[in-house]
């Protein structure tokens, strides 16, 4: 053993050349240390190793090599000898270095060479490197080309030589010179012309210049002219080769640089363009200087043609003007570009300010004088206000040049008009500007790299070179450099980097760390032997190789003893180690010895200062035990202890590779166990993901089941750090495998990583923290993505490929997006260069085709993530167009957007997105999509970012815009980021930008950044450290500041190890706040609440009047105001404070929200008990209220109300009338609020309004809500507008204030209104006010515009109401009582169609409202008959039996109108509901404007398509009808004459109207409500449509037609049969063709074909009554006059088929027909009738007979009598009652003669005058008046007495022939109207008293009818003897006559007032 450590004792040098490597290597070591000391490079020490240094870097064993090279290059770097070496050392390290496979041997062989030359040695450097060319190792030749090209860059050799960053040792001045220009912002070179200064040599001077005009083809002149562009093609390439040549000889090249101008400037392919500008670049670089007198030719020439958008062109242009200006001067050229700065197009402006961008940075301050400057500056200030970004972007950009080139001093002057925004961005992009080959930075980066030197070695031999080249590997990355580890070259922008870089992973130590980390040298066996024995008793070193385990065991327990008593700075780690590792180490046979040793290795290493060397000593030991069952613990234990002292990622390197080289599986499976457990310890920063991804994988391929096992489990752990990129490594596993790993990925998913809890060791505090920080899963995944070997996709992208994406064809373009999609696909990683695709993509964003726009969203994914973090350079060109599409008016593409934008998001982080003004021009854009889904982004990414670019507050104007959008979902997303917005930027700032707002919008969003203050959350805290940040580099020392104070609620409280989950809640600190300051109010509110027993309002008598005085006197301010401004508020809380509570004037006055909905509860709950206080506060109350409604908190506003509706109908039960100053300071402020965007407010504040006319007179609100008709706000207009039709439809006309004539007139002015709403409520407000007033009104309006008045008059057409003579009774204008009201509230917005009860009270309560005039009249006259009759006892006695059969008796009376029209029950619904959404969109369908009218249709058709909604319609049928005629007759009058109008418009609407309506007769339901009118003029229409032969001219007219048919066909099928079957008359006649009638013609026959199916559900009488009609008018002589047998055959067809399916009972149809013999109908069924009884033989029932009966006028007397049996048995029958009387009618008059004695004696005294008396109404119907309205009842004075059971002879025999006819309809009808009585058969007295069906009769028919009821029933009533057997007997009744008298109808009504009284 003595032998071997003889070395240590000779001197260095003869150590440097010992036959033993370690000796060599300590040698070496030592040598670099005296080396490193040497101060003097002339001193005599450095001779001493002359001959040694080619040993040095020669040396056989590749370790000690690695250590000699450090040291030479040391050597060479200070000693003055160095030179002489240089031959002999360069040979050996291109012979035996240079092939060396370690990297890092080769770049300090590369550095050795660099440095002789920098010691002026470079000629022999070059000579050995050239000969190392010849070499047979192609390793060598790399090397040494490698060396060269490095030589070359690096001092000053080269064409375009960069600047020197390295200089030689004569030369080194220059270094100090170059740095203090660096300083002052000039440039090194000065544009070229410093030149001189650095003896530089130009490749260019070198050259031989080839002459190539002799050498341009003979035809060139003829081909560049010639028409075909392949031979110009020809020529100019020819050009190009000769060109090429680097240098070229100066002759005269006029003509062909004249030749190729005119084809850049004219040629119009754009290929040749971009050839001929090659050309031009080739002469211009070759030429240089000589070049420069054709400049000022070409120069506009290219300019001109930046026009062309193909990158190609563009790009050969710019390569051309740019080597174009280095011939010649700016000088020469300025006017030229100057002239082309005023072209329109957009493109060229661009890139003329790009060209002057360029140019400023080869200039210097002495070349840009301010001559030159000043009109550049005056041209580009233009262009930074250009309403194209792409412009201003590039003024900005060559502003920011000349600003850097020539400094602020000289460019501020022309900048003196510039705002403070533009000013910034100007002084940005000059910050950004590099000059010169734009090398950003470059020199100071350079700087770092290469000085100091000395620093150098100290990299190369810490960290090594290697550390270098890792770390400048990871630069394009997201990650930033961390502050300690500068050798990487120039620190990048980007994200913090996982701590201390990620590249240093790979060594075994961090550069950083140098300082303070443990570096051991390697001890020889006898010195830790020494070492040891100082501090071990001597038995245990004796005994640690004894043979008897015992000994062994007592000799480890004394070690652990003297181990644990030893002190850390006195521990000789790496000598106890070794002692340990003395044989047998860890060979040890026994278990136990075994399992002491590896403890005592754990406490030294957490003991002692333990360092790498020591743990490389026993790691191969430990490696070999883990899998040992019983020491495997502890090994474990040891090595967790080792990762805690040297550093996890350097020790899991160095097990991990010892596991896996050697074979046992179970270690290997431990290994991994163990290394999983370890990064949970010690988190994951740091680690180096790729070496251990190839273990993992061998692992995984392993055959033993618990080694894969344990590979898995290690990737779960991986993977929460890392994040799903991590799968990107196993992609290519076997499926089965990866399905086994995705389920430990699955299992982790959602948890996340769990605190580090070890690592933060003693001595690595002052270091960066490993163990602390590694836990963002960012960092991981960043670190890893950046090892993925990524595929270079550049050579596929080619030009075919890019113009097939820009291909006019849709097809090509998706394929050439399919090919793109594939390659990225088939790459799955690639680097960021992708050539072209950038700019084809952006095209395809904007595509018509929106699924090619998609696609492209999902390459752009795709993009994302195979090229990870470097996408981050394609921000500002790809990522902002991606923004753009947020706008699109499509969903599904919006989605797509946003999931691309969060995808690139993923990988660049948000910094790239906020810089420049991007983003704020896109907020800009008014596009409400965009806005809305922007603003969400922002607000979902800007929380998570715990610092911002500046650039953000560009986007606060355009935030401020947003919040005042006309879209409520723009508005709701600005709210929602305005808190994060602040979170950056802060209040001021925030608050500072609106100083450019107005002023109300300044009031309104100071107050939400009031609000968002409150709310604003607090940055997220950096990722859990405090001490170790700015040496872990994780957050950059710039943002430390931002974050410390978001911070300090947590970790001041936080133990030494944050927890990071803490951390990770972004708003946790402001929770935290939150929690206390909620804490310290509860304490106080305990005191209070013993405060808040009393009571909230005190009385303070006169108070209220004392402060009108104040006001009326001018003692304080008039509540008045737009928006409440300070002292307004003061001086409300000064009044009150006198009568409310303190505790509640705190809440009510409080900022926050919260505190306001608190106050409103309370007052909620005292405003019963207190009453009087609150009266006595009432004005205060208001007032505070309509502060309220200036707040943006909508649950405030609800709840204030709320409380506003309990309040009002509080004081209208008190019976309080509001003061005049309540009124005027609340009204005002409650009308705004009635413009409110959300519904339930609206709906809210009308309800509030409604209330009021109970406490204050609706004449003096008038004027209120006339004046917020006069709002800008439309929909508070068009609400305003409705409430006044509320009120003169409730009041009448006296609330028109100050006259109605003026009012009207103010109204009228809105029917132009340019807001559909506004209109709809003007022009209904006028024809409620026509409904009451009549035609008065249009007096009233004055002149109205034609087209408002055509609006108005239309309007009040459809509004389908008849004007009635003003209101019976204007309601009193003093508030009614509580109970009126009640019934009033209810009936005020009710329609007619409101089911009223009979009772008598209620209908008296509202007789004072009138209702829709006609009915309140009809139910006023039947009210009347009950009071005159109201003698009590009478009606009391009546059993109600008595009274049901009365109902039939005098049904006939019913008869309903067939002429005349009904109108649909719910038409008059639709004014009652003003705001009917549906009547709205009625009326637009009838608009004169075609979309408009499209629109209308189409959102009714969205409506019928639906099942469910269908059902709005009903009741709007028969409108929507007329609406959709008017509206053909429309097109077909007006629009199909126009001949501007394009006749697409019109089939487009043709095809709308029809598809609607083919809708709409698909819902029977629906059809069915169409009356008769409505189709008759539907059916015009169509049937007019269909012969319209300029539609069958155009060319999709055909196809209208044929929809036509199609739904004249469900028309016949689906309507209401009876009213289309009597449209043949009206039809017919007004038929303008024989063509037209033809085609009523075939509809009825269509019509005929459906009766079989339909004959009972048709009302016969009237379609009899029909032909009666037709057939009177065109008797058949007039028919056969006709030109067509047509009509004649259709009128038999229908008659016969109708006999046929009836047989006789046809004849009793004719019930409706007045005088048959006025047509020959009757006849011509009887013929029919007999003609088929004659074939078929006679039928012997009763309906023959009685059929007969009419037939034979002589038949013999049995069958008379059998007839009128059976009409007597009709009348006696309950169902055919009035059907028997009209029959018996019939006869009578028939037969004057006949006898009915016979059948009436029999029968009871009552019975016979019930016939008498039903008879003689039939005849005074018939005859007196004509057709009575349906609706008209009979007066109750007639019922009084009972109708008897009819004795047995008339019996109730049901009809037999069980038909329902006519008239029963009618009574059914009308019980359902009237459903209000409990029985099933109704008093006649409820169903009269009720609303019956719609009346058609006229209103004077109807007062006729009524009065002479009246007359009659009174004469009845004085004839009447009632008897208690309640029979009636006969009394004479003599027929009033129907003219009424109205003086009596007034006497009745005075005496029932005076009897009231």
């Amino acid at each position: 053993m003595g032998d071997d450590s003889e070395w240590l004792k000779l001197p260095v040098d003869q150590k440097c050349e010992h036959k033993l490597w370690k000796a060599r290597l300590s040698g070496y070591e030592e040598a670099l240390k005296i080396f490193q000391k040497i101060k003097d490079e002339k001193s005599p020490e450095w001779s001493k190793f002359l001959g040694l240094i080619k040993k040095f870097v020669t040396d056989s064993n590749a370790v000690v090599q690695l250590k000699g090279l450090e040291a030479a290059l040391v050597y060479v770097e200070n000693a003055h000898v160095a030179g002489k070496t240089t031959g002999e050392v360069v040979s050996g390290v291109v012979s035996k270095v240079f092939n060396q496979p370690k990297a890092k041997a080769k770049e300090l062989g590369i550095e050795i060479c660099l440095m002789y030359i920098e010691i002026e040695k470079g000629e022999a450097v070059q000579e050995e490197l050239l000969k190392g060319l010849d070499n047979k190792n192609p390793k060598i030749i790399v090397a040494c080309v490698e060396t060269l090209r490095k030589a070359l860059r690096d001092p000053f050799h080269g064409r375009y030589a960069p600047r020197p960053t390295r200089f030689l040792r004569s030369q080194q001045e220059l270094e100090a010179k170059l740095e203090q220009q660096q300083s002052a912002g000039g440039d090194a070179e000065g544009g070229g012309d410093d030149g001189d200064e650095v003896p530089q040599i130009d490749a260019y001077e070198l050259l031989e210049a080839v002459e190539i005009l002799s050498k341009l083809p003979k035809d060139f002149y003829d081909k560049i002219e010639a028409k075909k562009w392949q031979e110009r093609k020809e020529a100019l390439e020819a050009v190009e080769v000769l060109v090429k040549n680097p240098k070229l000889e100066a002759g005269d090249y006029a003509d062909l640089v004249k030749a190729l101008k005119k084809v850049v400037g004219k040629d119009t392919n754009v290929m040749l363009v971009a050839l001929a500008a090659k050309c031009l670049t080739g002469l211009a670089v070759g030429l240089r200087k000589k070049f420069g007198q054709y400049a000022g030719h070409v120069v506009p020439t290219i300019l001109e043609k930046f026009k062309e958008k193909k990158p190609q062109v563009v790009q050969a242009l710019q390569e051309a003007i740019d080597a174009i200006f280095l011939t010649t001067t700016l000088q020469n050229i300025s006017e030229d570009v100057l002239a082309v700065m005023d072209n329109k197009n957009p493109t060229i402006k661009q890139q003329t300010s790009l060209f002057i961008a360029r140019s400023f940075r080869h200039c210097t301050a002495s070349t840009l004088p301010k001559s030159l400057l000043k009109p550049f500056c005056a041209a580009l200030l233009k262009h930074i206000n250009d309403s194209a970004p792409e412009v201003r972007d590039a003024a900005f950009e060559a502003l920011g040049t000349a600003l850097k080139v020539v400094g602020e001093k000289a460019v501020n002057p022309f900048l003196a008009d510039v705002d403070k925004l533009k000013l910034d961005k100007i002084k940005e992009c000059s910050e950004k500007v590099e000059l010169i080959h734009g090398k950003k930075a470059g020199l100071a980066a350079d700087k770092k790299e290469f000085k100091p030197l000395p620093g150098r070695t100290a990299a190369s031999g810490a960290a090594g070179d290697k550390d270098t080249k890792d770390i400048s590997a990871s630069k394009p990355g997201p990650l930033k450099k961390a502050p300690a580890a500068k050798a990487g070259g120039p620190p990048k922008k980007g994200k913090p980097a996982v701590p201390g870089g990620a590249g240093n992973t790979g060594t075994k130590n961090k550069k950083g760390l140098e300082t303070k980390e443990i570096v051991e040298p390697e001890l020889s066996i006898e010195v830790c032997e020494e070492k040891a024995s100082a501090v071990l008793p001597p038995t245990c070193i004796q005994l640690l190789d004894s043979s008897n385990w015992k000994e062994r065991l007592a000799c480890m327990e004394e070690f652990q003893k003297a181990v644990e008593l030893m002190d850390r700075t006195e521990m000789p780690c790496q000598a106890l180690v070794r002692m340990l590792a003395k044989k047998p180490g860890w060979k040890e046979t026994n278990f136990q010895v075994m399992q002491m040793k590896l403890h005592i290795v754990a406490l030294i290493a957490q003991k002692g200062n333990f360092s790498k060397t020591s743990a490389q000593i026993v790691l191969d030991g430990l490696v070999d035990k883990i899998g040992d069952v019983k020491c495997g613990n502890n090994a474990k234990e040891a090595m967790t202890a080792i990762a805690e002292a040297c550093m996890l990622p350097w020790t899991a390197e160095q097990v991990v590779s010892m596991a896996f080289s050697q074979k046992n599986p179970k270690n290997q499976s431990e290994t991994l166990n163990w290394l999983s457990n370890a990064i949970k310890e010690f988190g994951f920063s740091g680690l180096n993901v790729k070496a251990f991804i190839s273990n993992v994988k061998t692992a995984l391929a392993a055959t033993n089941p618990a080694v894969r096992t344990a590979a898995i489990t290690l990737l779960g752990v991986m993977y929460l750090y890392v994040g799903p990129s991590l799968r990107m490594f196993f992609e290519d596993e076997k499926p089965a495998l990866l399905s086994q790993i995705d389920a430990e990925f699955e299992k982790m998913q959602g948890q996340s990583p769990p605190a580090p809890t070890r690592g933060i060791s003693k001595h690595s505090t002052s270091g960066t923290d490993e163990g602390e920080d590694g836990d963002e899963p960012d960092d991981g995944s960043n670190d890893v993505v950046d090892l993925l070997p990524r595929t270079e996709i550049s050579d596929k992208i080619t030009s075919e490929l890019v113009s097939k994406i820009g291909d006019k064809n849709w097809k090509i373009r998706k394929e050439g997006l399919d090919e793109v999609a594939g390659i990225i696909n088939e790459a799955k990683f690639i680097q960021p260069n992708i050539g072209e695709l950038p700019t084809a993509l952006k095209g395809r964003l904007n595509d018509s085709n929106k699924i090619l726009v998609q696609q492209t969203l999902n390459i752009l994914q795709q993009l994302a993530v195979a090229m990870g973090p470097n996408i981050k350079q394609h921000v500002k060109n790809l990522g902002i167009p991606i923004i753009t599409v947020l706008g699109d008016s499509k969903n599904n593409v919006r989605a797509a957007a946003l999931a691309t934008v969060n995808a690139w998001a993923e990988q660049t982080g948000m910094k790239e997105w906020l810089e420049g003004e991007d983003l704020s021009e896109e907020l800009k854009k008014e596009n409400p999509f965009l806005r809305q889904e922007l603003l969400g982004w922002l607000a979902e990414k800007l929380p998570t970012l715990r610092s911002t670019p500046t650039d953000l507050i560009l986007c606060v104007p355009h935030l401020y815009s947003c919040l005042e959008d006309r879209n409520g979902d723009v508005r709701k997303k600005a709210q929602d980021a305005l808190p994060f917005f602040m979170m950056h930027l802060g209040y001021e700032k925030m608050a500072k930008a609106t100083g450019k707002l107005k002023p109300t919008s300044k009031d309104q969003v100071l107050a939400m950044l009031e609000k968002a203050k409150a709310n604003m959350p607090a940055k997220p805290a950096p990722p859990a450290k405090a001490t170790s940040k700015p040496m872990g580099g994780s957050a950059p020392a710039k943002f430390q500041p931002a974050s410390a104070p978001a911070e300090d609620s947590i970790s001041s409280s936080a133990e030494p190890k944050p927890d990071p989950k803490k951390a990770k809640a972004p708003g946790l600190s402001s929770k935290a706040k939150s929690a206390q300051g909620k804490k310290v109010p509860s304490k106080t509110s305990l005191k209070e609440d013993e405060d808040k027993s009393g009571p909230i309002f005190i009385v303070v008598p006169n108070g209220k009047e004392q402060r009108m005085k104040d006001e009326k006197g001018l003692k304080v301010l008039k509540w008045n105001f737009t928006t409440p401004r300070d002292e307004y508020i003061e001086q409300l809380k000064t009044q009150m404070s006198s009568c409310v509570a303190k505790w509640l004037q705190d809440e009510m006055f409080h900022s926050d929200f919260q505190h306001h909905n608190k106050a409103l509860a309370v007052m909620v709950d005292h405003l019963e008990s207190e009453k009087e206080g609150v009266i006595g506060c009432l004005d205060l109350i208001l007032k505070w209220l309509t502060l309220r409604f200036f707040d943006t908190n909508t649950s405030v506003l609800m709840k204030a109300l709320e409380y506003l509706k309990l309040l009002f109908t509080l004081l209208s039960e008190e019976e309080y009338h509001l003061t005049e100053s309540e009124a005027s300071s609340f009204i005002p402020y409650l009308v705004v609020k009635v413009g409110e965007p959300k519904d339930v407010i609206r709906k809210d504040v009308r309800a509030i309004l409604n209330r009021m006319c109970l406490v204050y007179p609706a004449s003096k609100m008038f004027p209120f809500i006339m004046e917020g008709t006069k709002s800008k706000n439309s929909k508070q207009r068009a609400e305003c507008l409705e409430e006044l039709g509320c009120l003169v439809e409730s009041y009448g006309m006296n609330v028109c204030q100050p006259t109605p004539g003026k009012a009207l007139k103010e109204i009228a002015v809105h029917i132009g209104d340019r807001d559909n709403a506004v209109r709809n409520a003007a022009l209904n407000t006028i024809v409620t006010v026509y409904n009451v007033h009549g035609d008065q009104v249009f007096k009233l309006i004055g002149n109205l515009s034609e087209k408002d008045m055509s609006m108005l008059e239309e309007r009040i057409k459809r509004s389908a109401k008849r004007p009635s003579a003003a209101p019976i009774k204007q309601v009193e204008e003093k508030p009614q009582r509580a109970q009126n009201i009640s019934s009033n509230a209810n009936m005020l917005r009710k329609g007619p169609a409101e089911d009223m009860s009979s009772k008598l009270n209620q209908a008296r309560s509202m007789s004072g409202h009138p209702e829709a005039a006609q009915m309140v009249r009809r139910e006023f006259q039947l009210d009347l008959d009950e009071i005159e009759n109201d003698n009590g006892t009478v009606r009391c006695e009546m059993p109600e039996l008595v009274q049901h059969k009365l109902d039939d008796i005098f049904e006939p009376v019913l008869i309903p109108e067939p002429k005349i029209r009904a109108v649909s029950p719910h038409f008059d619904d639709m004014h009652s509901n003003t705001a009917s959404t549906i009547n709205f969109i009625i009326s637009q369908v009838a608009s004169g404007d075609i979309n408009t009218s499209i629109q209308a249709l189409t959102q009714i058709d969205e409506v019928l398509r639906q099942e469910d909604k269908a059902e709005a319609m009903s009741g709007h049928i028969d409108q929507f009808l007329i609406a959709t005629f008017m509206q053909l007759r429309l097109i077909y009058n007006t629009h199909m004459a126009d001949e501007k109008l394009e006749k697409d418009e019109i089939i487009k609407l043709y095809s709308c109207i029809i598809g609607n309506m083919i809708s709409l007769f698909q819902i029977e339901s629906l059809a069915r409500e169409a009356s008769t009118g409505v189709l008759k003029d539907l059916m015009h229409g169509l049937i007019t449509l269909m012969l319209d032969s300029r539609i069958e001219d155009l060319e999709e007219g055909q196809q209208v037609i044929r929809s036509v048919n199609l739904l004249v066909v469900k028309v016949l099928e689906k309507s209401d049969q009876t009213n289309i079957l009597s449209l043949g008359h009206p039809l017919f006649s007004t038929a303008s063709s024989p063509k037209f009638s033809e085609l009523v013609m075939k509809c009825l026959w269509r019509m005929v074909r459906l009766l079989p199916d339909t004959i009972n559900s048709i009302n016969l009488d009237r379609i009899l009554l029909d032909i009666h009609i037709f057939m009177k008018v065109f008797p058949k002589e007039k028919l056969k006059q006709c030109k067509s047998e047509f009509p004649i055959r259709t009128l038999k067809t229908l008659l016969h088929t109708l006999c046929k399916l009836k047989g006789p009972k046809i004849l009793d149809h004719l019930t409706m027909i007045d005088n048959k013999n006025e047509s020959e109908l009757e006849a011509h069924l009887c013929r029919m009738m007999k003609h088929s009884m004659d074939q078929t033989g006679s039928k012997s029932d009763k309906e023959t007979e009685k059929g007969a009966s009419r037939i034979d006028e002589k038949s013999s007397k049995a069958k008379v009598n059998d007839f009128l049996a059976e009409i007597f048995k009709k009348i006696g029958s309950k169902e055919n009652t009035k059907e028997g009387l009209a029959e018996l009618y019939e006869y009578k008059k028939k037969y004057s003669d006949a006898d009915i004695e016979p059948f009436l004696k029999n029968s009871s005294q009552f019975f016979q005058s019930y016939v008498e008396r039903g008879l003689r109404v039939i005849e005074m119907e018939r005859e007196g008046k004509g057709r009575i309205s349906t609706s008209t009842g009979i007066s109750p004075q007639m019922e009084v007495t009972c109708v008897p059971t009819p004795t047995s002879t008339v019996s109730s025999i049901g009809n037999t022939n069980g038909e329902e006819v006519g008239p029963s309809v009618y009574l059914e009808r009308l019980a359902v109207c009237g459903s209000g009585a409990q029985d099933d058969r109704p008093p006649l007295t409820s169903l009269l008293s009720k609303p019956a069906v719609p009346t058609v009769a006229s209103s004077t028919d109807m007062l006729h009818s009524k009065l002479s009821q009246l007359r009659e029933s009174r004469e009845q009533h004085q004839h009447s003897d009632l008897d208690s057997n309640q029979t009636h007997s006969s009394g004479t009744v003599t027929s009033s006559s129907s003219t009424a008298n109205i003086d009596d109808l007034k006497k009745r009504l005075e005496r029932i007032k005076s009897s009231r009284k």
